[in-house]
């Protein structure tokens, strides 16, 4: 049985690696019922996670270290695009993930103007507060969100939504914008962003923001945002999800 179960969790080389249970039994040798069988116990043991695209690597597998190993992917797939943004804008870009009420900031860039964001590489910021976070919370289900902030909704700043109708609403208008996220001043004074999530085909994985002053028009570096969303997702997935034309009009004054 451990060889089976070794020569399964084998073939996930990465952790965007996504398999049907066809693949994994024609890979392995395996019979369709019994590799069937092997699977169905690893996604109940949370080593994988099924979904409509496949099974993927579980919260338990991410937890040996996967979880780091993801990051350091999607890291290496968006550095290009974020040293090419930063230097376009001129402003400060910073890519993350979401990790339950919060973001965490896998990286940062903006030369000396980072110095004037509040942010850092490894830290934390409430979610719903930030364009990075509804950026990505905006795609999951009215189901999940509702889960998420059955408690009270904590807000960072008086711009800060803490009503859960109001973010609903604010999530249906990212949704109308193509996924396309602002934060004036909701998680930290006197600062504005743009974010647009990364999306695989399971939902978001990670988001990039262009940061600035709170009065700057960050909607108007929209295109260069989305653009490189649209990169570090053909990277990652073969996709680009983002569609530049109709994300943006929305955003842009007349």
């Amino acid at each position: 049985m451990m060889e089976r179960v070794t020569l399964i969790m084998d073939l996930f080389e990465h952790p965007q690696t996504r398999l049907t249970l066809e693949t994994v039994s024609r890979c392995t040798g395996l019979p369709r019922s019994t590799a069937h069988r092997i699977l169905d116990q690893l996604v109940r043991l949370d080593w994988l996670h099924h979904t409509v695209s496949g099974y993927l690597l579980g919260p338990r597998a991410l937890g040996l270290g996967g979880r780091e190993i993801a990051h350091s992917t999607l890291r290496a797939a968006a550095a290009p695009q974020l040293l090419e943004l930063a230097v376009r804008t001129k402003m400060v870009v910073h890519l993350a993930v979401l990790d339950d009420p919060e973001i965490y900031y896998l990286d940062k860039i903006g030369g000396r103007a980072a110095v004037d964001i509040p942010s850092r590489v490894g830290g934390r910021a409430i979610a719903h507060c930030t364009g990075l976070g509804k950026a990505m919370l905006a795609w999951l289900s009215p189901e999940e969100i509702d889960a998420r902030y059955a408690q009270v909704i904590e807000r960072r700043t008086p711009q800060s939504i803490g009503r859960l109708d109001a973010l609903h609403r604010e999530f249906g208008i990212i949704r109308r914008r193509n996924g396309l996220a602002v934060d004036r001043g909701e998680c930290f004074p006197d600062i504005a962003c743009v974010g647009l999530a990364i999306r695989g085909p399971d939902g978001p994985v990670a988001a990039i923001s262009a940061v600035g002053a709170g009065d700057s028009a960050v909607e108007r570096i929209a295109p260069l945002v989305v653009g490189a969303v649209r990169s570090v997702s053909e990277e990652l997935f073969g996709t680009a999800r983002p569609q530049p034309p109709e994300a943006i009009r929305p955003l842009l004054p007349g």
